[in-house]
């Protein structure tokens, strides 16, 4: 795995005083969506043939194999940063993805909480700013977050994309799967834009994509 980035050491270093302060508020650090090695190995599919990314769209990852709710909060707390593994699409495939997916790489995340009704239902309870991916290509960047985003149990970190993302891994059986923002008549059609951004607005998350995992994860710090 290529070399993690971090990005801003004194933001880190902050998030980490905090954890020091049991006694004042009781704290555990988790970080969502991590799980042990899979088969295959959980890398973004650029460069390689399909050069298949995120795009347009909001997306959360349902399922690895028998594990669920990998980005669901297990407990209240806040989103303090978040980290995505980008794969390293070459010249051409930037070109192609820059122009037909509406232009530079870029993500952020998003905090949805889950509503009984409509079915599949989540409703948008905050977002952190766009980051700009091509600088990171080829390796796992973190971002922490200037503001963080409070998060309440069983609510769900999902990925945003509004442009195109190479953080797709592809290969797995049929009980990993991922679910999208887009329409029941849209799941086959990445080209429209489907990202849910207004705070507090519900979307129903209609289309499911097996065989393939989301190459992000979110670190939380949650108290009791």
């Amino acid at each position: 795995m290529a070399q993690m980035r971090r990005i801003s050491i004194a933001v880190l270093a902050t998030l980490s005083l905090a954890l020091l302060l049991p006694a004042v508020a009781p704290a555990t650090l988790t970080e969502l969506g991590v799980i042990g090695a899979t088969t295959p190995a959980t890398v973004p599919s650029c460069p390689g043939s399909p050069c298949e990314a995120v795009s347009r769209t909001t997306g959360f990852q349902v399922k690895v194999g028998s594990v669920r709710n990998l980005l669901s909060a297990p407990r209240n707390g806040t989103i303090v940063a978040w980290t995505i593994t980008l794969g390293k699409p070459n010249a051409a495939q930037i070109k192609y993805l820059n122009t037909n997916e509406g232009g530079p790489a870029e993500a952020g995340i998003a905090i949805l909480a889950p509503q009984p009704k409509p079915n599949l239902a989540y409703k948008l309870a905050g977002q952190s700013p766009y980051v700009k991916l091509q600088p990171y290509f080829g390796e796992t960047a973190q971002f922490p977050l200037e503001t963080t985003l409070p998060i309440k149990k069983g609510d769900v970190v999902a990925l945003t994309v509004p442009t195109w993302a190479p953080a797709l891994a592809l290969g797995f059986a049929n009980t990993t799967s991922w679910r999208a923002s887009r329409p029941r008549t849209g799941c086959k059609v990445t080209s429209n834009q489907t990202i849910q951004t207004a705070v507090e607005s519900t979307v129903q998350y209609y289309c499911l994509y097996q065989t393939a995992r989301l190459t992000y994860s979110a670190t939380l710090i949650s108290t009791p």
